[in-house]
């Protein structure tokens, strides 16, 4: 996965009696935050953060001017900085300036009597913001478990930030339909979060297609054939071996000209020119988007359907702020007042990953099962993949503009487990061979449909509230968080006096 590198550094008092004395404490404070963050942000593939601290403790001008030279060439594309004693807060600009003046940076102290950290932040940070910098403080002490967890958070929205940053968005064919939610708006997406757009027609997918290695598409296909045996539904028409292998082929295409084009996500149009002239995209959006294929575990490429390129984004952001986990896209589909439940479900883009949220894919499949697509949307057939996502906690979102000016909406919600009668009932009322997330949402229904700014939703594993504000915060976008957590947010100061 990738990453950007992390630096971290302590300011201290000028006076040589004071910093001599409190050199090594402070340095141990730097070095054991260091030690948490490579330990407690450890994302999906295994690995951690690169975070680079520096060399020594800031006491004057030249070693502020040093350190941040030595921040800078190591390339750190966020910044915090620490406090566990007074400093002198002007040190800071020489520090910063040195490095660049376009960086996420968090503000952190302890908060005990005998050493005023706290007094120094609050000091120095005020100078950063009355500059119009906009930065995030936390106030703890290093050993509570709570301060630990909003330093991670702080730490995986900086990532988030600051790789998408210079990330390129492959919209295969354009959004698709006209829904225009889903166009590539390109300027204001520039402006807060610096990821750009290069559509490529799907034409290019279907001749990249036919010259794809057969023998691995065999494989592709035989893998299929022994998760699923007889729930590969084929129906002599719309599934069948041949349509199954085109719906791999499209998969395999995807993955070589991301490749070849360094493409770290992409969105595919689908309907209609793919869907009544070559297959259905779901299968190939699926494995785009699971953290395994007959090949064994990958990481997960985010691939939006319909080339829906704000969902894309956002996936690409709740994939990074969650270490690497695959993300969900889904239609709004159906709300159920009576069991308070919303039911959504789309062709497409449920990746296998949901059924069990398990990385061993045999045991996410055991609860899949293979339909033929529907002829009455999609002429030219394959197999639409279906099942129930498995229970637990999540964070939904959507990136949204009004005006031009873009805006997230966040609310967490509890994904159920019904009883198989449910189901049964509740996926009938829309389309039974689709997957379907039945998911109950800390919001009302009202608060829910009055704000939400599309039809697609996008969704991660565990709570992510408060990451998700970091992450709009440090981009610039008003995070509409539904529900409780909306109210409990702290609004900082400059949307109070913006």
């Amino acid at each position: 996965m990738r990453k950007t590198p992390i630096g971290i550094v302590m300011l201290t008092d000028e006076r040589p009696h004071v910093h001599t004395e409190t050199d090594a404490q402070n340095m141990t404070v730097v070095n054991e935050w260091v030690r948490i963050i490579r330990k407690n942000a450890n994302n999906c593939d295994g690995s951690s953060y690169e975070v680079i601290c520096g060399s020594e403790i800031v006491h004057d001008i030249r070693s502020a001017q040093k350190v941040g030279e030595e921040l800078s060439k190591s390339n750190i594309k966020q910044l915090i900085m620490c406090y566990n004693v007074w400093n002198f807060p002007f040190l800071a600009w020489p520090l910063i300036n040195s490095i660049s003046r376009d960086l996420p940076i968090l503000s952190l102290s302890n908060n005990n009597g005998e050493f005023p950290g706290n007094v120094g932040l609050l000091a120095t940070d005020g100078a950063l913001r009355q500059a119009g910098f906009k930065t995030h403080r936390i106030i703890g002490e290093i050993d509570d478990e709570q301060t630990q967890m909003n330093v991670i958070d702080w730490v995986r929205a900086s990532e988030a930030v600051t790789t998408i940053k210079n990330e390129v968005y492959a919209c295969y064919g354009g959004h698709s339909m006209g829904m225009e939610t889903g166009f590539s708006h390109l300027t204001p997406t520039i402006k807060a979060l610096g990821t750009t757009v290069r559509q490529i027609d799907q034409l290019w997918l279907e001749k990249v297609m036919e010259q794809i290695d057969e023998a691995e598409v065999e494989k592709g296909f035989s893998w299929f054939e022994e998760l699923l045996g007889d729930r590969i539904r084929y129906d002599g028409k719309m599934l069948t071996p041949q349509t199954l292998k085109t719906q791999i082929r499209l998969y395999l295409a995807m993955e070589a000209v991301n490749k070849d084009k360094g493409f770290d996500f992409c969105g595919l149009k689908g309907q209609r020119e793919l869907t009544e002239y070559v297959c259905l995209g779901d299968v190939a959006e699926m494995l785009m988007n699971d953290p395994y294929d007959w090949r064994g575990p990958k990481e997960p490429t985010v691939c939006a359907t319909e080339a829906d390129t704000y969902a894309a984004v956002t996936m690409q952001l709740l994939k990074y702020l969650s270490g690497g986990l695959p993300t969900i896209f889904m239609d709004v589909r159906l709300y159920h007042p009576d069991l308070d439940i919303w039911d959504w479900c789309n062709s497409g883009n449920h990746p296998s990953y949901f059924a069990a949220r398990s990385m061993n894919p045999a045991e996410n499949f055991a609860k899949v099962t293979f339909h033929p697509a529907l002829e009455f949307y999609f002429k030219t057939g394959g197999a639409s993949v279906e099942f129930d996502a498995a229970p637990g906690q999540m964070t939904f979102a959507r990136l949204g503009l009004w005006d031009e000016e873009p805006y997230m909406v966040i609310v967490k919600g509890e994904v159920l487990e019904l009883d198989a009668e449910t189901r049964r009932k509740l996926n009938a009322q829309t389309n039974p061979t689709w997957p379907h997330l039945h998911a109950k949402l800390d919001c009302p229904y009202e608060e829910f449909v009055s704000v939400f700014p599309c039809n697609h939703v996008l969704g991660v594993e565990g709570d992510r509230v408060r990451a998700l504000t970091y992450l709009c915060e440090i981009a610039g976008i008003p995070p509409v968080i539904l529900g409780p957590a909306g109210k409990e947010r702290t609004i900082p100061i400059w949307e109070r006096v913006g």
